[in-house]
Parts: structure tokens; C-alpha cells; sequence
């Protein structure tokens, strides 16, 4: 396995939602009140062909290994208000996609199986050969694929805010003009305003920030190319064959992927549940507490 650890960036989310802090490379034996294996919360990465894969580990050393699958836009950053309590339960495995985050920007345009494909790789290079899955937006996305065409990988799929086709996409394509002539900055606040309700918005201004630091530290490359994946998407013909027992978390004010997209997804999964939160588009963080409590549930 060519593997390496590596030097992570600053933590946008750290002392905002939980009490997991970012470890400085010369003590990582204690974190908040988890006692943690050397190396956790250190930026690891891989090679899955071309690509260089960063991850990292979070939680309980002998827990069952969680699978946290991150949004459009957005890198593994966005789980840390998980890490303090599926941390406990749980081995948590956070990686970044590809074009996201600390991992590789490949140039082309990217598809949901090149990225469930690396998750693959990924999981084989670490000897993992069964997980639980959990993925929001485009995790979800990614997931709703691996439990088409990995399903012995998946023990337990939890499919968040995300949707089996968008069935409108003109508004992402839209998005993908203004970043080749303006960059990211020029669609961060309308970013910002699908993912979080105003609400929240109001209420919680350092989240806003950390949010929006993390958009913005994505590549704009990236970004498109990702992008690209989900305008082309289409897994709603498969979605009857998942078999694994899936858990469905949608936001009643998520506009990015309304509850209907997701009341779709439940009701094509035979045996499929359906948790509907009070919240907008990255559920995990608005409705930080409610969410948590639902995945555990689920996977317990």
C-alpha cells in the first residue's frame, strides 16, 4: 500500500461544533474525551491509479469503520460535527473526492462512478472489505451507486439530502459559467444560501464562515468537473436494487434536493427508511444533533 501522512490544512470547522479539536502532529494520544490511535485526525493519502486520495481516521479504534462521504463543494471537513458522537461508536473513515479537499484535481470530467471507483480502491488498499456508508448530497450520490454495483461492500447505506437525478440542472450549469469567468467567489453567497437555511444563517454566523472558508478552499477545477457528474446523473433505474438496509435523511428546507427527490429514493429502496430534519441542504450541520441521532439509531 503507498500511503503517506501529510501535512493538513487549517481546520475551518474545528471548535465549532464538537468537541473534537484538529491534533498538532506532536500529540495526538489524547482528543477531547476519546482516546485516540497515533496518526488520527493527520491527513493521509493514497494512490488510487492517477489519483492521489487524502483521508483520514476519526473515532473509536475498534468501532465498525463508518464510510463519511462529503458534498459538492465541500471536503471532509463538513463531518466534524459527527466526530464527537459517531465517534464513539464508531471507526470513522473521512476522505476527500476527488478535485475536493487535500486530494488530487484530476482534469477531466469526472462521473459518480469514478468516484465511487475510488472509494473502492480506496477501501481495498486499507483491507476494508465491508463498511457502513454514510454521504450527503453528492456522498449520497456516490453511495446510491456503490449499493448498485458494490453492494457486498455496504453493510449499512445512509443516503442524505441527494437525489437519484436532478431532474433540472440548469442552475448548476449555470453556476459552472460564472466560475470559469469569476472563480468560486462568484457563487459562494448563493452556495451558502441553498446549503443553510436563513435561519441558521442568522443564528449561527461562525458556522456561515467556517462553511464558506471550506467552499472556497475548494478547486475551481474541481468543482466543474465534479459538477459534471451530477448534471448527467442518472441512478433511478437501480435504485430497486439495493439491498442493503438504507436509511434516507432529508431536509424540509433543503431547495438544492427537496424532500420529494428523497421521499423518491425511500420508496424505490424496498425496506428503505425515511427521516425527514429540520433543516436545509447539509442537514449534518444545521440539524447537527437530530442527524447524529438518526444515523446511530439506524446503524445500532
Amino acid at each position: 500500500m503507498n500511503r503517506f501522512a501529510c501535512r493538513s490544512r487549517a481546520n475551518p470547522y474545528s471548535g465549532l461544533f464538537s468537541p473534537w479539536r484538529a491534533p498538532h502532529t506532536n500529540n495526538l494520544q489524547s482528543i477531547g474525551s476519546l482516546v485516540q490511535l497515533e496518526g488520527d485526525g493527520m491527513m493521509e493519502r493514497l494512490h488510487c491509479g492517477d489519483l492521489q486520495m487524502a483521508y483520514r481516521w476519526a473515532g473509536e479504534p475498534g468501532g465498525p469503520v463508518l464510510l463519511l462521504s462529503h458534498s459538492l463543494g465541500a471536503s471532509g471537513l463538513m463531518w466534524e460535527p459527527q466526530i464527537g458522537r459517531l465517534g464513539k461508536r464508531f471507526r470513522l473513515l473521512i476522505p476527500d473526492h476527488r478535485g475536493h479537499g487535500e486530494s488530487s484535481v484530476p482534469e477531466q470530467i469526472y462521473s459518480i462512478e469514478d468516484f465511487g471507483r475510488d472509494l473502492l480502491a480506496m477501501l481495498d488498499q486499507l483491507g476494508l472489505q465491508r463498511v457502513h456508508f454514510c454521504g450527503l448530497s453528492l456522498g449520497g450520490m456516490i453511495g446510491m451507486w456503490m449499493g448498485q454495483h458494490a453492494a457486498e461492500r455496504i453493510d449499512r447505506l445512509v443516503l442524505c439530502n441527494t437525489a437519484a437525478k436532478i431532474i433540472d440542472p440548469r442552475l448548476l450549469r449555470g453556476r459552472l459559467r460564472l466560475i470559469r469567468d469569476n472563480g468560486l467567489e462568484a457563487i459562494a453567497e448563493s452556495v451558502i444560501d441553498r446549503w443553510f437555511s436563513r435561519e441558521f444563517q442568522s443564528a449561527r454566523p461562525d458556522e456561515i464562515d467556517a462553511a464558506r472558508r471550506m467552499f472556497l478552499a475548494t478547486s475551481s477545477t474541481g468543482y466543474v468537473n465534479a459538477s459534471h457528474a451530477v448534471c448527467d446523473l442518472d441512478l433511478r433505474d437501480g435504485l430497486a436494487s439495493i439491498a442493503c438496509p438504507t436509511l434516507v435523511i432529508a431536509g424540509k428546507n433543503d431547495l438544492a434536493t427537496p424532500v420529494t427527490w428523497n421521499e423518491a429514493i425511500a420508496a424505490a429502496i424496498r425496506g428503505s427508511e425515511l427521516k425527514v430534519l429540520d433543516a436545509a441542504h447539509l442537514s449534518n450541520i444545521e440539524a447537527a444533533e437530530a442527524f447524529n441521532q438518526s444515523v446511530e439509531s439506524f446503524l445500532c
